[in-house]
């Protein structure tokens, strides 16, 4: 996936801009984006505050650690079923 030149601060006041009459356009224009990846960044991060993105990355770095831990316990998990299961 594509790093975004943009930090989530940055996103959330462009978002707060357009929420206090701002027209998206101006924005856009402003930033150099496409106005559908704003309306994506509306979407994503609509009504969120710096405090609350801060929380969305440790869950999202916590969600990958649980997913990577899950991945090698049931990676263990079948290698072993296929030593149980082979005969000597």
């Amino acid at each position: 996936m594509k790093k975004s030149k943009f930090t989530e601060t940055q996103i959330v006041a462009a978002l707060k801009e357009y929420e206090s009459g701002k027209s998206v356009a101006d924005i856009c224009r402003e930033l150099g984006v496409n106005k559908q990846t704003f309306y994506n960044w509306n979407k994503k991060y609509s009504g969120m505050e710096t405090q609350d993105l801060q929380r969305l990355r440790e869950l999202e770095q916590k969600h990958a650690q649980l997913q990577k831990m899950y991945a090698d316990l049931a990676m263990d998990n079948k290698v072993l079923k296929d030593l149980l299961t082979k005969k000597f």
